[in-house]
Order: C-alpha cells, then structure tokens, then sequence
C-alpha cells in the first residue's frame, strides 16, 4: 500500500468515526447500537431502516464513475453517493450501484430502480418536470475532445461547415447543446448510450470529435496519455446534481443538508482529491445548493 493511499484510507476512518461520533450525540458513553432518528414515514427513515441504498451511477467515466471487472464503481459521484449513505447510518458495504447511463436517468428514479441517480447530472428545467434534483454540487462545463494531430477543430464552430462529425451520448445535455452548431445534425451528430464508445470511435477516425463535459473528458484524456485533447475551451455551465424521484421535498432537502455539511467538514474536498482530483487537482468552487 502506497503512502498516499494510507493517508487517504486514515482521512476515511477518521471521517466515518467522526460521522459516527455526532450521529451519537458525541459524548463519553461508550459503544451504541441506536441508529439515527428520521421522520416516521419519510424516505430517510425507510433507507435506514432497509440498511441499503440504490445508486445509479456511470460505470465509464474516469473520475466520477468507473467499474472495472469484478469491482465495484469508484470515482467522485461515487464518493458523493457514499457521504449520502453515510448520513443515512447506511454502511458503504450496503451501497447498490446500478449502471445508469443518460438515457435512462429518468426512467430509473420513476421506476424505482434505485434511490438517487448521481451520474454527472446536470439539472436542468425540463428534468425538473419528470423528477427533483438536490445541489447542484458541482460546475462543469461543455467542451471538446480530438486526437492530439486535429488542428481542423478549435471550438463548437468547427462544425458549421457542415463536414465534421461530432460523438455525443443519447438523452444527454451536451448531445442537445452541440446541435445548435451544426448545419446538418442527422449526418454530423453520432450517439451513442456512453462515451466510452464516442472514445473508441474518435481513435478509429469515425468521428472527428466527442463532446461532453469537461471533467468527463479530462478523465479519458488522462487514461489514453498521447493521443487524445481538449480542442478550444468550455462553451456551457453544466451543474450537477443529485436525481431524486419528483416530489420526494423532505429527501431533497436532506440531500442538500447533507451537501452543504460536506463543504464544511473536508469530506467534499477529500473525495475530490483522490478521485476526480487526480486529473485536476484543483479545489472546484463551491456551488450554493438551489433550494427550490
């Protein structure tokens, strides 16, 4: 075990029993067994009893979402779901991510597949109409990606002329932010249901670009050393947020409780750091919860 991972699995177990501490009302009386106390009828107190938590997570985004065989999830929207839980009194062991890429973020949360999507979410007015978002608690932002020899691509532009062909996701907001830059969009804009895909069609000279956030891209940039870029700068704010089924206002409002507690204590930064935070190792700014 490295160094840096030693401190990182010390900074958890002092933030757990730290948790742990003021969920007991942080005196001297020795070892409980008593769970927290919620609202009789209300979703926290139906999860904590459960003792489990659905999460709808991305399981292709290096940095926010990435499983690999035989693994579980790990990145910042992980990190994130696993502070939620934690606030629940539900063990991180009884966390179930269930893969959940854009097109069907909705559906899950209506269907009752999982609890809260945390899939680099980014709210928006017409989500809003079909399910409910806590945060934002993070800003992204639209940007580009090429192969590193592509000087043709500068910007959203580019692709006015008609003759470039762009890689999105379906039912995503970068997919429907691009179409407005390009003059034919059935022949220009190709989808896919992840950008893994959008990747592997980059490097095969199928597309000539992918666009989505800039924190995603970053991610696959920093994994494929050499050959991939950032081609122009970010052109939209994407805030994201934690999906929620709609009209869930007391799990809402938890949820943004518990976001704002985690700007406070060092948890948010903490799972910054050694997730997303590898590929930028800035702090980002944050982000005011929209209590709506």
């Amino acid at each position: 075990m490295t160094m840096r991972k030693t401190r990182a699995t010390a900074a958890v177990g002092a933030l757990a029993l730290a948790l742990a501490a003021a969920a007991c009302g942080g005196d001297d009386s020795g070892p409980t067994d008593e769970r927290k106390s919620f609202a009789a009828g209300s979703t926290m107190q139906k999860l904590n009893e459960a003792q489990k938590l659905r999460v709808g997570t991305k399981f292709d985004q290096p940095g926010f979402g990435l499983k690999k065989a035989g693994g579980v999830p790990k990145g910042f929207d992980v990190e994130i779901a696993k502070i939620i839980a934690t606030h629940l009194d539900i063990p991180e062991d009884k966390i179930e991510y269930v893969e959940t890429p854009s097109s069907i973020r909705e559906q899950v949360l209506q269907q009752d597949k999982v609890d809260i999507v945390v899939a680099t979410y980014t709210i928006t007015d017409k989500r809003k109409q079909v399910i409910d978002f806590a945060g934002p608690y993070y800003i992204a932002g639209q940007t580009l990606m090429v192969t590193v020899d592509n000087t043709d691509i500068t910007g959203p532009d580019s692709f006015k002329d008609g003759t470039k062909k762009v890689c999105s996701v379906t039912n995503s907001t970068p997919a429907v932010n691009i179409e407005k830059y390009l003059k034919d969009k059935a022949k220009q804009l190709v989808l896919f249901d992840n950008y893994q895909k959008c990747v592997s069609a980059l490097k095969d000279d199928k597309v000539d670009a992918v666009t989505t956030d800039n924190v995603i891209l970053m991610g696959f940039i920093a994994t494929n050393e050499n050959e991939l870029a950032f081609a122009g700068t970010a052109f939209t704010e994407e805030p994201y947020g934690i999906g929620v089924k709609k009209g869930d206002k007391d799990f809402r409002n938890f949820i943004n409780d518990t976001l704002e507690a985690s700007f406070k204590d060092g948890s948010y930064r903490w799972a910054w750091k050694y997730t997303a935070g590898k590929y930028d190792p800035g702090i980002p700014e944050i982000p005011t919860v929209d209590r709506y």
